[in-house]
């Protein structure tokens, strides 16, 4: 395992008095903030999209969900006050909230629910969880009671409930979220600065009006790492979720300021698309894992905050099984591999590289690391939106670095027309049994076999789980001490009274 050490955690949130000093707190019952990410949301609809950037921001916040899932990965009742599941694990139940309205007026209820899900499994739907909401069942028992019916067994189905896909949504708004989004949360969306930030403002006729602390939170978007730790020392900004780990000491020295490293259920891959010659030959794929140094990836691109990985899985999830041994940093086997394969060498390829920095810093030591074996990479930059239409949407590329930040997305391995585009007969029999295994022993010898089979095809060249690092300002109550989804729930936060 590499990292660093464990350090104190903290989210985010920052005033929007800026140029007040950071060790000034004293004026009481502080009630604004001011958070800073990296990425800009393309809309704010979290089932328009695939990007993470967008339940970063509205998901808790503006949309509610009928499970709520917390910081070490449980769950508990949000928009549904209870629920039972039937002995079979396929038909849940679900009490709804009472006296829940939406941001527009309008009453929550089952109807909500059943629109919400239906339409996140339609025919039009761009959830990126499509598949699993096309094969649900809603029931509508009376306007506080809903069954939802499941076509597999889902031991983590309440886990999913709890994201960003699963937002309950109104139905008239629901056309217009993308630009102005209507939830069940305690914020609204106040402004919207394209290219520079966006603004919430808590909802005075929210069910919990009383609880929420944070009155005004602004969503500032600063994708260049030295620009970061600029901002965060001016007092621009009050927190700074995921910061560019390389920041790390000078904060730690800076009494001002608290650090949080965060597990993760993240991979950090340098994706492959399995549909293009020469990728398209396993042969080709192992050696460009052989040629990858997962050690040197890490501190690199992630100033050593990272675990290796083999496959698609991290330490600590239910089944995990260590592969990291299958594909290992070999230069020889690598050449010889691309020999057998009858690569005419130099092997050029394109890697695209979305504007985070793990990705832009690690982008440029991979390509160093294939040049020793013969693969010339060029490497292009590209906005986030570039990558979402091009490298995901067109798969318009041969190899990326991109973190997928989803606890469980095996399942996107058993999808063709995946952005990867791997095509596995025998990985979508062995998911079909996973999810139709409700054994937990039987269901965590499948998922290890799951995870050799990627290995073994090589699919990605998986390199390693992130560990995420907040930087915040020392008074800011109410982080979340670990990420098991991307989220920054304002409603928990506040500031601390003390100077």
């Amino acid at each position: 395992m590499i990292h660093r050490r464990s350090l104190l955690a903290s989210g985010a949130l920052a005033s929007l008095t800026t140029l007040m000093p950071l060790g000034s707190w004293a004026q009481a019952k502080k009630d604004t903030v001011t958070l800073a990410l990296a990425l800009e949301p393309p809309v704010l609809d979290p089932t328009a999209s695939a990007s993470s950037s967008i339940a970063e921001i509205t998901q808790y916040n503006i949309y509610e969900t009928l499970t709520k899932i917390n910081p070490d990965g449980s769950v508990s009742p949000l928009l549904a006050e209870s629920w039972e599941v039937s002995p079979d694990l396929k038909t849940y139940t679900f009490r709804l909230r009472k006296g829940v309205r939406f941001h527009n007026g309008e009453v929550f209820d089952a109807l909500a629910v059943k629109f919400s899900f239906e339409r996140a499994g339609g025919a039009k739907s761009t959830n990126k969880d499509k598949r699993s909401f096309a094969n649900l069942q809603v029931r509508v028992i009376d306007p506080h009671t809903v069954e939802l019916v499941t076509e597999d067994i889902d031991p983590d189905f309440l886990f999913v409930l709890g994201q960003g896909t699963s937002i309950i949504v109104e139905p008239k708004s629901a056309p217009t979220n993308a630009t102005k989004p209507v939830g069940t949360g305690p914020y609204r969306l106040g402004m919207w600065q394209k290219g520079a930030s966006i603004t919430l403002v808590a909802w005075p006729q929210y069910r919990d009006a009383a609880k929420i602390r944070i009155r005004r939170a602004t969503f500032r978007f600063i994708p260049d790492a030295a620009a970061q730790v600029a901002a965060l020392l001016a007092g621009d900004v009050d927190a700074f979720p995921r910061a560019t780990p390389r920041s790390v000491p000078q904060f730690e020295k800076d009494g001002r300021f608290q650090v949080l490293v965060s597990g993760s259920r993240a991979k950090t891959i340098l994706a492959i698309n399995n549909g293009r010659k020469p990728l398209n030959d396993v042969r080709v794929r192992k050696a460009i894992a052989a040629a990858l140094d997962r050690k040197a990836i890490i501190e690199g691109a992630a100033e050593g905050y990272g675990v290796p990985i083999g496959s698609h899985y991290v330490p600590g999830a239910f089944g995990y099984v260590d592969t990291t041994g299958i594909n290992p940093h070999n230069l020889d086997k690598a050449k010889a591999l691309l020999v057998e394969a009858g690569v005419k060498l130099p092997l050029k390829l394109n890697m695209t590289l979305p504007p985070v920095p793990y990705a832009r810093q690690g982008g440029e030591i991979i390509a160093a690391q294939l040049a020793k074996v013969g693969i010339e990479v060029k490497l292009q930059n590209v906005e986030w939106a570039q990558w979402l239409s091009g490298t995901y949407g067109n798969k318009q590329y041969d190899l990326t670095m991109i973190s997928h930040v989803e606890p469980f997305d095996l399942g996107n391995f058993a999808k063709p027309d995946y952005y990867w585009a791997y095509d596995s007969q025998a990985f979508r029999d062995l998911f079909d049994k996973i999810k139709h295994t409700p054994n937990p022993t039987d269901r965590a010898r499948l998922l290890g076999e799951a995870q050799r089979l990627l290995a073994n095809d090589a699919v990605h060249g998986f390199l390693y789980q992130p560990q995420w690092v907040t930087i915040a300002n020392k008074h800011l109550r109410g982080l979340w001490k670990d990420m098991p989804i991307f989220v920054n729930d304002l409603s928990v936060m506040h500031w601390s009274e003390k100077s």
